[in-house]
């Protein structure tokens, strides 16, 4: 946890001053609900605040996976694992992944059954399935990888998702706007109880570090509405958001 303070020495009373639609609407939604406390002698503001960056992603998750089906367990599961092999190799010695960036992330071999009124449940076979977690940071080949993949015998490829592997390098300007967005209902805290605005004495990276919201890709129904032309798949934008806790002295 990331925490600056300054010490302040003050009697702390309960009390509270809620504050919604100040000056004009600086803030609407969940920004509109904090709460602020008053000291004896010297009074404190306690207040949140946010800040996001839109970044470009560089680096994508990708799931691609297998499923098989067999009239026995080791028949399915052998089906499966002689394509999982033919796409783990596709992946290394082609597109140049390394095996720590290929992970296992769901194997099952399950029973497959039907079920009519006249027979009740009826064992058909068995189903096999292996996925694969991918990571790729080439994102301009997804679309020619993905598809690829497909050709080999992946016939479950769900979501890419997009991230930036070091949420750090945007952290700082993140934490910026979030200390202008906490400044700012300070400020209107003060003036609402007719007293000037301090200086900061505390703040406190909320969860210690910013934190990347991803953006998805449905990457199967993508691959099967382009096949003709090759898979497109856009990368956009990710948000890095920091979100800080502060305090601030009342003149």
């Amino acid at each position: 946890m990331k925490v600056w303070t300054k010490t302040v020495s003050t009697a702390m009373i309960a009390g509270a001053l809620l504050v919604g639609g100040v000056a004009g609407g600086l803030w609407t939604g969940a920004d509109r609900a904090y709460a602020a406390t008053a000291a004896t002698t010297n009074g404190v503001i306690n207040v949140s605040g946010s800040g996001e960056i839109m970044a470009k992603p560089d680096i994508a998750y990708l799931s691609i996976g297998v499923q098989s089906e067999g009239n026995t367990a080791a028949a399915a599961q052998k089906a499966n694992a002689a394509k999982i092999n033919k796409i783990t190799q596709l992946l290394k010695e082609k597109w140049s992944i390394s095996a720590a960036d290929i992970q296992t992330s769901q194997f099952s071999v399950q029973p497959n059954y039907t079920y009519n009124e006249k027979e009740g449940q009826k064992l058909k076979g068995y189903m096999a399935n292996h996925t694969l977690s991918v990571k790729y940071r080439n994102l301009d080949k997804i679309g020619q990888l993905l598809d690829e993949a497909t050709n080999s015998g992946a016939n479950n490829v769900d979501n890419v998702q997009f991230s930036v592997e070091d949420p750090s390098t945007y952290e700082e300007a993140a934490i910026a706007k979030a200390l202008d967005n906490a400044q700012s209902k300070a400020s209107a805290v003060a003036k609402s109880a007719k007293r000037g605005l301090g200086a900061l004495v505390n703040v406190t990276v909320d969860g210690g570090e910013a934190q990347v919201y991803t953006q998805r890709e449905n990457a199967m129904s993508k691959s099967i509405m382009d096949m003709s032309g090759g898979t497109q798949i856009q990368s956009g934008q990710v948000t890095v958001k920091v979100q800080v806790s502060a305090q601030y002295e009342m003149n």
